[in-house]
């Protein structure tokens, strides 16, 4: 019986037996609306944004201040790594340190843990949804000035478990992770089979599920950005999905693979396994700008055509000044195109590297809010075919022919609306996505093409919805 199967099976079972785990109370794709998520029976469109990538560890008052700001703009997803490298000061470790400083990683640390669930259980009080990242090839390397594999408790320096010797560890790992020659992610049984350094991996996602399967706001991504063996991901999505069909849990998981061209043969790993990946997430094609990344992202939509899943970006790159040279200006294009393409999650990435939750980032939810207030995105889908006299990157469409169209301007403009198979009368709502307030209004008329110009420069978003008498 193949994995998948099992799962299926296991998780029905405990379903009959725990009959109190609605399946509606957990977040899944939407059986009605394939490309987006559903929960407690409604369709729902995450939007968020963070200024940290693993808000679990952040102190109370300030975790608390972030989520009710996110949710004041209407936000409701962020993003958490389980990431416990010590950048900012307060971060700590899953593992029980003695008095003499080495980690015992048999023994846990209950404040780490403590505040996982934490988190979990204010995003779950505040309808925020959270996609969680188990692995975090950042926190095993000593690359680019950084220092974490000297701190980690999986360094045989560090622990009284193993040495260097019986790990298969070195001391030092000073290559990007990128080139994926860490030893920490080649350990299961399809791959090295470490019987050494497994079985505390596998403790640990154990420990992790027993706390996030109580809660049906969680979507598990296996890693952050990897570029690591296939077996390494696969192993972890089924031992995931087993676990959780034994509780009686269903799960979304996914992986998030490096390469910025979705095009790349990596990728089709998750694209190719709808019976393993319940979703992808296309995060790295954030670093394309304009045209390209409109057409990448409906490249993978097509692709996935056959058998829709919801596509998530939970990294929208982009802030004035960072390391990557993308603009502030460009993290707003990229929230917007995707948001009209049909993406089911959008979140803006943390400083630097993105807006994080910043004034910007809060007026662009607030805006696609307002457009989602008049458009359901869930009943549009991305038509090009239907704007003529645009210059490239001046428009963005999505439509229900006859009756809804979603347009976005990134830098004001004019263009033609093709209404010829549209008669009747249309209400056109702007809405600023600067300010996310709403902005002019007018009527138009079907029947033909029809001029539309944004109000200003800038960022604009204009929802055309028919009137009906």
């Amino acid at each position: 019986m193949r994995i998948h199967s099992v799962v299926i099976f296991c998780l029905s079972v405990a379903m009959l037996l725990n009959p109190s785990a609605r399946a509606d109370a957990f977040i899944a794709p939407s059986s009605e609306h394939p490309w987006y998520w559903s929960y407690h029976g409604k369709p729902v469109l995450l939007l968020g944004g963070s200024d940290d990538d693993n808000l679990f560890q952040w102190p109370t008052s300030d975790l608390i201040a972030q989520l009710d700001r996110l949710a004041a703009a209407g936000g409701n997803v962020i993003r958490n790594t389980m990431s416990d490298r010590p950048d900012k000061g307060f971060e700590i470790y899953p593992f029980f340190q003695r008095e003499d400083g080495k980690y015992d990683l048999s023994r846990w640390n209950p404040a780490y843990w403590a505040r996982f669930e934490r988190m979990l259980e204010e995003t779950s009080a505040r309808n925020i949804f959270v996609q969680i990242e188990i692995w975090d090839r950042f926190d095993f390397t000593d690359s680019s000035g950084w220092d974490f594999w000297q701190r980690s408790p999986y360094n045989p320096a560090n622990n009284v478990n193993y040495d260097y010797a019986t790990s298969g560890f070195a001391a030092r790992y000073p290559d990007h992770p990128g080139t994926n020659r860490q030893p920490f992610f080649f350990t299961t049984p399809a791959q090295q089979n470490n019987e050494v350094v497994f079985p505390f991996q596998k403790a640990y996602v154990e420990k992790l599920l027993a706390i996030a399967l109580r809660f049906g706001n969680v979507l598990y991504c296996i890693d952050n950005e990897t570029s690591g063996e296939e077996a390494w991901s696969r192993y972890w999505a089924e031992f995931v999905a087993t676990h959780a069909a034994v509780q009686g849990r269903p799960v979304a998981i996914t992986e998030m693979w490096d390469d910025w061209n979705l095009r790349a043969e990596r990728h089709r790993r998750t694209f190719d396994h709808p019976e393993r990946y319940t979703f992808v997430d296309v995060s790295q094609n954030n670093h394309n700008k304009g045209q390209e990344h409109w057409d990448n992202f409906l490249f993978v939509r097509d692709y996935l055509a056959k058998k829709p899943r919801p596509m998530n970006t939970t990294k929208t790159y982009g802030a004035d000044g960072n390391k990557f040279g993308h603009t502030d200006q460009d993290a707003i294009e990229r929230f917007w195109r995707h948001l009209l393409a049909g993406a089911a999650s959008i979140r803006f990435h943390r400083p630097d590297a993105g807006l994080g939750l910043n004034d910007r980032a809060v007026a662009a939810i607030r805006a696609a809010r307002k457009l989602e207030s008049k458009i359901p995105l869930w009943r549009v889908a991305p038509a090009m075919a239907l704007l003529s006299e645009r210059d490239a990157n001046e428009a963005y469409i999505a439509a229900e022919e006859g009756v809804a169209y979603a347009i976005y301007f990134p830098e004001g403009g004019a263009v033609a609306l093709d209404l010829s198979g549209a008669a009747g009368r249309f209400d056109l709502q702007w809405i600023d996505i600067a300010t996310g307030e709403w902005g002019p209004k007018q009527e138009i008329s079907g029947g033909k093409a029809t001029p539309l110009e944004a109000p200003g420069d800038g960022n604009w978003a204009a929802a055309i919805t028919a009137t009906h008498p």
